[in-house]
């Protein structure tokens, strides 16, 4: 079987689990659902708590929970039917109350760390000591120890064990010392208690931090409107949106959310699809024009034909194309995953030589187990497990705010390096409506004749250049077609009135063996002034020429503009002439142009472009855009083109502005930038860090606070990415 066709068959289950603390847990539930026969990959993001699977179609999900629930890590399926899943903490005690009640019982024990500067003796009694201490130890400090237990069964571990090993060891000294000298000597409670609400603190602060990071699906989801007005012959129903079928007609009124995408069929409004496309304006729209659900109608009544429905709508693909980015894993952080898999055993090994260490050159048990638990806490691989994963998540949810909708992470860390962008003209460049400009009939020929024929062969396509022809020739009689058929990438032939004909390109021409001499010299007048030119032939004779203009879209020369001051280079790929090409591309200021270049020939002239190790991104909108779209570094599909340029792209434009190019190659740098910032810091906590503390110049309480504040500071810094705007409104 071929890896696509196994790719194919294989399920997708997508789980939330709970109990993930760090990078080291991420890489222990990959391996828990590995280990399942019959999974063939699974990918985990400490963000977002998902973990993604695809297996093959005869493993029950029920094997794969189980497998986590072995390990240690509960949890559930999340299905289009239940997107979230259920929050165990939900109807309890809010999430801020084991931080409080740790801080109360241990601000106590730091008094006298606190005011022993000033001169006040504030030190407790031991056994009040340890009265504050113990609950904060085993009640708060229980999910440390059942994180770290299920770790250490299963051979391997993670955060929650070194919090769980540096704490007990300094509570346990502690309590021995009491034991064994009551009322003298210096206790340890105010470290273990310390650090244990430190930690929480940190986490409690860390996953506000990541909530906000979903801040972009949860205002897409919060876009689906949930009831519907449809009618039924005269009677208008108000109905469940998963009641609507395809064909139905639904009523919007002014102010309402369209609940379906559909097709206008009456009435006169505009659109606001600000969140869906990133288009601040409202956009008008009239009956014929299509409209997306989520999108809010402004002032007029519309009726509208509904053409998709649920998980089938424009909103429910955008939802799914940005979870599934934010799930996904850069390539960069495969580098954080070999770290944590060696990382707590090497803390470990450094916390006992730092002991033994200590306790042969001081002579002092105490002194050295204090400095081995300040090493346990501040090696938190917290911060490392969430740098790229909560940059991701900004990064991918702010661009999908300004209409970029970025599919896989790889698109989104390559983007940052392209160095050469190749637009498609037609449609990515153009409006892509273009219109018949001139009809140049051979001698002996009519307008009105060459037109009828042309639109007979025109009847059944749906290209640009067909419609052109068949609303020019609407008054004129239609002639019937036989045989009629596409020549990819130049045109159409048939029969029609017992003749042969073909239109398309000069190249079509000279395959059919026309040579006119001067029909040739027109041609190259029309396409020196940007025109496109298609030859009418009738049985290897020409009997015209017809030439269509396109007008450049207004905001194309300022997206070249763009990425040329950033020393991006700029080529043009199209299929049309050479003459049409280059009059567009020099009003575009575009020097490096590939013209006549039929669909699987755009992906080879991509390849070319790539020679070298260039990051080449390609811009195309149509079917004949999809091989260059694929065989680009990164592919931009501009929507509102074929669903199968959509499919081959790793980035989704939700309008058609070029500018967006330009957006979302700023958003990839900027990302990439935030991610190795994060992975510099969350690496040179660790590096600084364990040192200072192995030689004893880190106590455990400053370490557990610089501990909680690494995670803090790198989710921080990925949400400064929030604030981030486009230059296409």
């Amino acid at each position: 079987m071929s890896t696509a066709t196994l790719s194919s068959a294989l399920n997708d289950v997508t789980l939330q689990v709970s109990g993930m603390t760090c990078a080291s847990c991420v890489r222990r539930v990959e391996k828990a659902l590995q280990a399942v026969p019959g999974v063939q990959t699974a990918s985990v993001n400490l963000a977002t708590e998902k973990a993604s699977v695809q297996a093959l179609p005869n493993v029950p999900v029920a094997a794969l929970t189980a497998a986590l629930d072995k390990a240690g890590y509960p949890a559930s399926v999340i299905t289009p039917a239940n997107p979230v899943a259920p929050d165990a903490a939900a109807g309890t005690l809010p999430a801020w109350w084991p931080v409080a009640i740790g801080v109360v019982l241990t601000l106590p024990l730091l008094l006298p760390m606190l005011l022993g500067p000033f001169g006040i003796d504030a030190m407790l009694p031991g056994w009040w000591q340890l009265l504050l201490a113990t609950p904060v130890q085993f009640l708060l400090g229980a999910r440390f120890y059942r994180a770290g237990w299920s770790a250490l069964r299963a051979g391997s571990g993670n955060m929650d064990l070194l919090v769980a090993l540096g704490t007990s060891a300094a509570y346990g000294l502690s309590v021995y010392l009491l034991l064994r000298h009551p009322g003298h000597g210096h206790l340890y409670f105010e470290a273990s208690a310390a650090v244990i609400t430190l930690v929480l603190l940190g986490k409690f602060l860390e996953q506000r931090a990541k909530r906000q990071t979903t801040d972009a699906i949860r205002a897409l989801n919060a876009l689906r409107p949930t009831t519907a007005r449809v009618l039924r012959g005269d009677v208008e129903l108000e109905v469940p949106v998963a009641e609507v079928r395809v064909g139905d007609i639904v009523a919007v009124r002014p102010g309402d959310r369209i609940p379906v995408d559909g097709e206008i069929v009456a009435g006169r409004s505009h659109v606001d699809e600000s969140l869906i496309t990133g288009e601040s304006l409202p956009v008008a729209k009239a009956p014929g024009e299509r409209v997306t659900g989520g999108a809010i109608n402004a002032e007029g009544a519309l009726t509208v034909r509904t053409t998709a429905t649920g998980a089938e709508t424009a909103l429910a693909r955008i939802i799914r194309m940005v979870e599934s980015a934010q799930a996904a894993k850069a390539p960069i952080q495969r580098i954080v995953d070999r770290v944590s898999a060696i990382f707590v055993p090497v803390v470990l090994l450094i916390a006992a030589l730092t002991f033994a260490g200590w306790w042969l050159y001081a002579g002092d048990p105490g002194q050295a187990l204090v400095n081995a638990v300040a090493v346990l806490v501040i090696a938190c691989p917290c911060a490392l497990g969430l740098a790229t994963p909560t940059t991701l998540m900004a990064g991918t949810g702010v661009a999908a705010r300004q209409g970029i909708l970025i599919k896989d992470a790889e698109a989104l860390e390559l983007a940052h390096a392209v160095t050469v962008v190749a637009f498609d003209k037609t449609g990515t460049l153009t409006v892509g409506q273009p219109t018949l400009t001139a009809v140049v009939p051979a001698p002996g020929r009519s307008r009105e004749e060459v037109l009828q024929l042309a639109a007979a062969l025109q009847r059944s396509s749906s290209h640009p250049l067909a419609l052109a022809v068949l609303a020019e020739a609407k008054p004129l009689a239609a002639l019937p077609v036989e045989q009629a058929r596409a020549l990819p990438g130049r045109g159409v032939e048939g029969v029609v009135q017992g003749h042969r004909l073909a239109l398309g390109s000069e190249r079509l021409a000279k395959e059919l063996g026309v040579d006119d001499a001067a029909l040739a010299d027109e041609a190259g007048r029309l396409e020196a002034q940007g025109h496109t030119v298609s030859w009418l032939v009738a049985d290897g004779r020409a009997l015209a020429l017809l030439a269509f203009g396109d007008r450049v879209k207004d905001s194309a020369a300022a997206a070249v503009a763009q990425l040329q001051a950033r020393g991006i280079r700029t080529v043009m790929v199209s299929g049309d002439s050479h003459g049409a090409a280059a009059g567009v591309a020099r009003q575009l200021g575009i020097t490096e142009v590939h013209a006549e270049v039929l669909p699987g020939a755009k992906a080879q002239v991509v390849q070319g472009l790539r020679g070298g190790g260039t990051v080449v991104a390609f811009v195309g909108d149509g079917i004949n855009d999809a091989p260059a779209l694929a065989a680009a570094s990164v592919g931009f599909a501009m929507a509102g083109g074929a669903d199968v340029a959509t499919e081959a792209a790793g980035v989704t434009l939700m309008r058609g502005d070029p500018r967006l190019v330009a957006d979302a190659l700023d958003v990839s740098r900027r990302t990439y930038a935030k991610i190795r910032q994060g992975l510099f810091w969350a690496f040179a906590y660790n590096v600084v860090g364990i040192p200072l503390a192995a030689l004893g110049l880190l106590n455990p309480v400053i370490a557990g606070a610089a501990m909680a504040f690494s995670s803090v500071s790198v989710v921080a810094n990925a949400l400064t990415l929030k604030r981030w705007r486009g230059t296409a409104h």
